[in-house]
């Protein structure tokens, strides 16, 4: 009698172990799903096909609801150039990301107030920087409603923005050294 007791909580015990292993893995099969459609919707809305870049993106933190952020990296790094954010470059920040669709308050709006309060690393910069020559690089007629020419001149405004005195030396050393790297990635490419 002990004996089938015992059998029976061994068979208990088996069972509650694979059923916990089955919905371990029906849940990670469930992210996986969510993240093949994440890289899916970014595709769509970069024009980007490759699974690698698209993963990449994926990596530097960005979902279907932040993509929108993508163009407006570089501008972040040229407005930490000098070490921190002015009001004035923050300001022309939030302005630019109104005009890309981003609504007070959503994911996206969240994330920029992150990467303005709290300098992002250079890695995502890089990183980003590298994604959109590629996005610009795709045959796709629609890169988002991103180009070079507006990423630049977004850039050399942020630089502008709060430099100088009485206009002279508005762009520094190092926001001028930013804004060539921005150049030759995004012109490289094109």
């Amino acid at each position: 009698m002990s004996e089938d007791v015992g059998a029976k909580r061994q068979r208990v015990s088996e069972d509650d172990y694979f059923h916990k292993k089955d919905r371990e893995l029906i849940e990670r099969m469930r992210e996986a799903a969510a993240a093949d459609q994440a890289r899916r919707e970014m595709g769509t809305k970069t024009g980007l096909t490759d699974p690698a870049l698209l993963g990449a993106l994926q990596e530097l933190g960005f979902t279907p609801a932040t993509i929108a952020l993508l163009p407006l990296v570089p501008v972040v790094q040229m407005a930490w150039a000098e070490g921190g954010v002015t009001p004035a470059e923050r300001a022309m920040v939030i302005e630019l990301a109104r005009k890309r669709g981003v609504e007070p308050g959503g994911e996206a709006d969240r994330q920029l107030s992150d990467w303005l309060s709290l300098r992002p690393d250079q890695d995502v910069f890089d990183g980003a920087t590298r994604l959109i020559a590629a996005m610009l690089a795709t045959s796709s007629e629609d890169h988002g409603g991103v180009n070079a020419d507006d990423v630049i001149r977004s850039a050399e405004a942020i630089a502008a923005a709060s430099g100088g005195i009485l206009g002279i030396g508005k762009i520094s050393g190092e926001e001028r050294a930013i804004l060539t790297q921005i150049q030759t990635a995004l012109r490289a490419k094109k």
